[in-house]
């Protein structure tokens, strides 16, 4: 282990303002709290394989282990691949067959604009913000009680990547939209999402849990720091000291005193009156009150000193200026990973010493330099990022540059090659409804009840069983409209890594468990869709009734491409054999898209 990674003694003192230690120019020196750079686009030998300033970078660290970047890959499988990163959804088979018969620069750039401009790109996008903002429905704790209009929040979210806000405006509006001009209260929720103990007996506790949990959100979403590694003495391993937590905790001391069993509003809102004297908290008890501190930015992601005027709209300003170099990488990373399934820095959320450095550090302070160089649109730099030659490469492929690839870069550090990636849960379940034309496209609104297998629902209790929305084409609504509850999770969305929402999370697991593949081929929902898709392809098939046939047009339908030959002749001789022996044509044909919905084609983005 690195010296520099051995943790430091813990400092747990009475006054953590008089014994609060300085930070040192090392510490200073630390990658992620250096000024942004101004790189040079780098040179490099394979011009041609250039098709904007990101591939510069990727290139000039290829060449330099005797790579270059790979050929794109076919039309049918990038078109796949975007369409799932930008709206959360296959592409729609029009589109695949307009896109390869023309698969030319021009053709997929309009395409991607399409993407963009759709109003189903605000719904994808805002799934990983809300996994960052820890947003649920409910309390969460024992009695899990529901917040009503919890989901105004998760509409703002929405509606605000829809309409491009500027990203500065965006996180701004998140934490001071009831105090900043022309600011949008409502999303302030991103401050609220967090659990609660309305019942708890102690609300003094509770208020200090909410702060703290506050504080922290803050620290790790916008700033890349373990902020509540600070609570209860300074950070054993980076310049964060317990001061700087409650210094950071007091722009939040506002809230105003919760009653007993009254739940959090879904904007914030400070007290009336005088503001009240923050303090910090000895070993983060609450019942041992420290020394008064006064609301400050953390020491060392403000190495210009800069002094707030204690307000949350002053934090909200201080963050997204254009020097603070922390937020400005912390935010690029988050783009590239949207992406590539990884940051270029792994630990979008630590950014200290126990984090991952950047793989391209260059490329990241370009990109966090371009974010307002681009008027802080996020669709201007996910349309840069998606045109890039490196996001367009194969994923797979054959032959010696293909082996070179995975011998010199076995991990995939270097984007010798496009990531794989594994659909969400969420994104599963909105795949199987839009291939089956039973997606309901309706946007906002009070979030959706699912129904729920019995023996998940009999673990509710009795009303919350009988909370289903009653209208059925409700339950076809698309997942990000799904009710979110912290202590029972959909159980696709379970499966397949949906945080729990109880902490924030930069980047879902991908874990590979036996469950996933007994859910998605016994459970109710995917044996009634692979019969509806049966009829889809039979009528798709304009008649033609053979294997062959309705081999091809099932891959059409749910993998968006032709079938490869080996494909082919295995489901052409599964439609064949359970026809002669068992079963009718339309059943052989249901159970084969029942097969094709759990292969790692549909699962999996190429």
């Amino acid at each position: 282990m690195a010296p520099s990674l051995f943790a430091k003694a813990i400092r747990a003192s009475t006054d953590p303002v008089k014994d609060e230690p300085p930070i040192t120019e090392k510490e200073r020196q630390h990658w992620a709290f250096v000024p942004l750079g101004s790189p040079a686009l780098p040179q490099v030998a394979h011009q041609g394989v250039i098709r904007n300033e990101v591939d510069r970078f990727i290139e000039s660290s290829l060449e330099g282990v005797g790579l270059t970047l790979l050929p794109q890959a076919d039309p049918a499988t990038l078109l796949r691949r975007v369409t799932f990163d930008l709206i959360g959804l296959p592409p729609a088979e029009a589109d695949v067959a307009v896109f390869v018969a023309n698969p030319s620069d021009d053709a997929y750039a309009a395409y991607v604009d399409k993407l963009l401009a759709s109003p189903q790109y605000g719904e994808a996008a805002a799934q990983p913000w809300l996994d960052l903002a820890r947003f649920a429905e409910t309390d969460g704790f024992e009695h899990d009680i529901e917040r009503k209009h919890a989901w105004k929040y998760r509409d703002w979210v929405i509606s605000a990547l829809n309409r491009d806000m500027p990203f500065d405006a965006f996180v701004r509006n998140q934490i001071a939209g009831d105090k900043i001009k022309g600011g949008e209260a409502a999303a302030t929720g991103f401050l609220l999402s967090g659990p609660d103990m309305p019942d708890i007996n102690n609300q003094d506790e509770r208020r200090h849990f909410v702060l703290n949990d506050m504080t922290s959100t803050v620290g790790s979403v916008f700033l890349g720091l373990t902020m509540g590694c600070a609570q209860c003495h300074d950070h054993p391993y980076d310049a964060v000291s317990q001061a700087d937590f409650y210094r950071l905790r007091a722009f939040f001391d506002s809230l105003p005193p919760i009653a007993r069993d009254r739940q959090l509003g879904p904007e914030m809102r400070d007290a009336e009156g005088t503001r009240p004297v923050s303090h910090a908290f000895v070993r983060g008890d609450v019942k041992r009150e420290g020394p008064e501190v006064r609301p400050a930015y953390p020491r060392i992601a403000n190495p210009r000193g800069d002094v707030a005027d204690e307000s949350r709209a002053a934090l909200a300003d201080w963050l997204v200026t254009k020097d603070n170099a922390l937020f400005l990488r912390v935010s690029a990373n988050r783009l590239w990973q949207q992406h590539f399934g990884r940051g270029l820095a792994a630990t979008s959320s630590d950014f200290g010493k126990q984090g991952d450095k950047p793989t391209h550090p260059e490329l990241l302070d370009w990109l966090a330099a371009e974010l307002p160089r681009q008027g802080w649109s996020l669709k201007k730099m996910h349309r840069m990022i998606v045109l890039s030659a490196t996001y367009r490469q194969q994923s797979v492929g054959k032959g010696d540059v293909w082996e070179a690839a995975l011998a010199k870069d076995p991990e995939n550090k270097l984007y010798s090659r496009m990531p794989r990636k594994r659909l969400t849960g969420e994104a599963i379940r909105d795949a199987i409804l839009f291939t089956s034309g039973h997606l309901n496209p309706k946007a906002g609104g009070p979030s959706v009840r699912l129904p729920l297998p019995a023996e998940v629902s009999n673990n509710l209790l009795k009303k919350q069983r009988e909370d289903v929305t009653k209208d059925a084409s409700e339950h076809a609504r698309r997942s990000v409209y799904a009710f979110s509850r912290r202590n029972l999770r959909y159980p696709l969305f379970d499966l397949f890594d949906r945080p729990d929402a109880l902490l924030s999370c930069a980047r879902r697991g991908e874990s590979t468990t036996a469950p996933q593949a007994l859910l998605l081929f016994n459970s109710e929902v995917s044996q009634e869709t692979a019969e509806e898709l049966a009829q889809k392809v039979m009528s798709a098939s304009g008649g033609d009734s053979a294997p062959e046939m309705l081999a091809k047009v099932t891959s059409r339908v749910l993998l968006s491409r032709e079938p490869t030959k080996e494909e082919l002749m295995v489901g052409a001789a599964f439609l064949q054999k359970h026809t002669a022996h068992t079963e009718t044509l339309q059943q052989a044909l249901a159970d084969y898209c029942l097969a094709v919905l759990n292969s790692n084609a549909f699962v999996w983005v190429d």
